[in-house]
């Protein structure tokens, strides 16, 4: 019962990193081109903020195992993969209903299942 509540924990402060994560992301996104950056800036800057918040949030909050080099690698081929997991995703959508939403909100669940599982079992093992 006790191993069961730490993973259930340890899951909500997975969802709440993740969530944080996706809010530094789109707000340095619309902070930025409210600034009057260009496009490209302002969607690198959030995705970077979001990225490496993300990655100290787990590796220090969720994980509790700190933010090595070999850790860090690790979490950036699970990020590529995600990426592949969600870009494949949105194409079988696209070619079957003719929209990417319905992929993207798959992809989603997806990359956040792929991320606890591999952060808990290889990247912060």
């Amino acid at each position: 019962m006790v191993k069961l509540l730490m993973r259930q924990h340890q899951l909500l402060k997975y969802l709440v990193g993740g969530g944080l994560s996706a809010v530094i992301d789109i707000g340095l996104l619309q902070g930025l081109l409210w600034l009057g950056a260009p496009l490209v800036v302002a969607v690198s800057a959030g995705f970077l903020g979001g990225l490496a918040f993300n990655f100290l949030f787990h590796a220090h909050l969720t994980f509790q195992r700190g933010a090595g080099t070999a850790i860090f690698v690790r979490y950036l081929c699970v990020v590529a993969a995600n990426y592949v997991l969600t870009l494949l995703c949105v194409s079988a959508s696209v070619s079957l209903s003719g929209s990417p939403l319905p992929g993207k909100l798959l992809a989603l669940v997806l990359v956040a299942a792929n991320g606890y599982l591999l952060g808990k079992r290889w990247i912060f093992r």
